[in-house]
């Protein structure tokens, strides 16, 4: 990808929705929303504080995260759609349980 976000700004590529529910329905396309998680495929450097120092951005390349339904602006880039948003509009990192399991 040729873009490269400012600041604390966060490119997340959205991860569509589950057809089918847990009971077996298959959800036709009119009824689905649209989804509210993503991955993370670009990420800012940082924000700045008061004093101009760098704060680091929590989310890395790659992560799986929940953000709001109206997050975010969609962009087109190199024909795949995107968001780009700040860090503050997601609202947190998705984790493998099973990966917890085996370490367990």
């Amino acid at each position: 990808m040729k873009f490269r976000p400012l600041h604390d700004r966060v490119v997340v590529k959205r991860i569509e929705a589950e057809e089918k529910t847990t009971g077996g329905i298959i959800i036709p396309d009119t009824a689905k929303e649209k989804p509210s998680q993503g991955e993370v495929v670009a990420v800012g450097p940082g924000g700045r504080d008061e004093s101009g120092k760098l704060i680091p951005i929590d989310v890395q390349i790659g992560d799986r995260v929940l953000f709001g339904k109206w997050s975010g602006t969609e962009v087109k880039i190199d024909g795949q759609e995107l968001l780009i948003m700040k860090e503050s509009d997601i609202m947190g990192v998705l984790t493998d349980s099973s990966t917890k399991k085996k370490a367990a």
